[in-house]
């Protein structure tokens, strides 16, 4: 098996992210839904001709003790099919709390792989995510006055990503500030060793460029596990000897109908949402109230698809303004309104697949993990980009059709990127 680069993703969308810059820096990926059976053989997977598997975990917003031992028994298949290095990929917004889970997993992948240090940058300047002197900035502002400040799981209101991490793990955090990052990998390993000595187990890492990222890459070449968003991959594949190459990145032609299922309550896909209104197409919202109220909203919602499916992409959405769903939460729980959205989402996308949706457009990482188990979905071939950190996939289906999926971050994506992720695809088919 010539797998290089195990990478363990909290969340679908994050995986996916993750696969797809591995993909573009020239490594062929899959990517596994959870962790395979035991007793699977590793070298007998799917996954034997990848270059670097990312398995995918829904363990971002659990009890710290289940994500923990879920990324554990991750760790070990990666382990067994050869795994050079561990990944430990988190949400570009750093999406935790003092209960976890960033902090708590990566001491556990410390332990386990008997390592003292480890660094930690959530950075992607493609996507707007930057870390200056400790600090995370989405786009223009500090991430305590972005929109992740009100996220009904994890709302983020402190941006000096050191107190953040510290708050969570038993050893001192520190800090590679820009200035080290600058000067080269030979700066940052020498920084790298003076934290080792003080007792430090893991430093956040300033990030303003792409070009930081290929220089922390080649910096952290050999330390057995590094921990961030999707940004770093850019940086590995070359300590390998990769390329940039788009020829691991083609997937089968196109076909069937199209759809879109909407759960992220980010700012992000609030516009894309209203995007896809303003131009008039067919879209069905998803009342949490009314769901709660025992009405069948999915079955409401696949009703109103049967109608339209057949002249283009139909949405299927749960977005809604902070202040409405603070006032559901209010009402029904902030862990039981997100647990109602979900599952009803999934089965409306299990019933869409049954009206012959082939290319399903899914926006929000616990709404695409909540899709793709109730797809029964086991791994996924990564494809050509649609946006930063957001590819096509493909997956099979039983009876041998493709199902071509995209899992976006709620955070991801321009304006009009639930049709234009269609138009290129279709494109790309042609």
């Amino acid at each position: 098996m010539s797998v290089r680069l195990g990478c363990i993703a909290d969340d679908f969308t994050g995986a996916t992210d993750l696969a797809n810059n591995l993909v573009r820096a020239g490594m062929r990926v899959v990517q596994l839904i959870d962790v395979p059976a035991a007793g699977t053989d590793p070298t007998a997977d799917p996954a034997a001709d990848a270059d670097a598997v990312v398995i995918t975990l829904k363990s971002r917003t659990v009890p710290a003790a289940e994500a923990v031992e879920a990324s554990l028994r991750a760790l070990e298949w990666l382990r067994a099919a050869g795994a050079e290095q561990i990944y430990f990929k988190y949400c570009s917004t750093f999406d935790s709390t003092p209960a976890g889970n960033i902090g708590q997993v990566t001491e556990a992948l410390m332990d386990a792989l008997g390592t003292d240090f480890t660094v930690a940058t959530p950075a992607f300047p493609d996507n707007g995510r930057t870390v200056f002197k400790g600090h995370l900035f989405v786009g223009d502002v500090l991430l305590s006055e972005s929109g992740m400040r009100h996220h009904p799981l994890t709302p983020m209101t402190d941006s000096n990503l050191v107190s953040v991490l510290d708050a969570q793990t038993t050893r001192p955090t520190g800090l590679i500030d820009h200035e080290v990052v600058a000067q080269g990998a030979d700066a940052v390993r020498a920084r790298i060793a003076q934290l080792r000595t003080q007792g430090v187990g893991a430093a956040i890492v300033d990030a303003v460029s792409n070009d930081d990222l290929v220089r922390l890459g080649a910096a952290v070449k050999e330390l057995a596990l590094v921990t961030a968003g999707s940004g770093l991959a850019i940086g590995l594949p070359a300590n390998w000897g990769f390329e940039p190459s788009s020829a691991a990145a083609q997937l089968p032609p196109a076909c069937g109908r199209q759809a879109v299922v909407a759960g992220s309550v980010s700012a992000a896909t609030n516009g894309q949402v209203r995007e896809f209104l303003s131009t008039g197409r067919p879209a069905f919202s998803v009342d949490p109230l009314r769901i709660a109220a025992g009405e069948d909203v999915a079955a409401q919602a696949l009703a109103f698809a049967d109608k339209h499916l057949a002249d283009g992409p139909v949405l299927v959405y749960s977005t809604e303004s902070p202040d409405a769903v603070r006032s559901v939460q209010g009402q029904l729980g902030a862990a039981e309104a997100g647990e109602l959205v979900e599952q009803t989402l999934a089965r409306v996308a299990q019933g869409l697949i049954q009206r012959g949706v082939r290319q399903l457009v899914v926006a929000g990482g616990e709404t695409s993990g909540a899709v793709v188990q109730a797809l029964g979905l086991t791994g996924l071939r990564i494809g050509g980009q649609i946006d930063p950190g957001v590819p096509w996939c493909a997956a099979p289906l039983p009876g041998g059709d493709t199902l071509h999926i995209t899992l976006k971050s709620g955070n991801f994506g321009g304006p009009d990127f639930f049709t234009a992720a269609f138009t290129l695809l279709t494109g790309e088919s042609k």
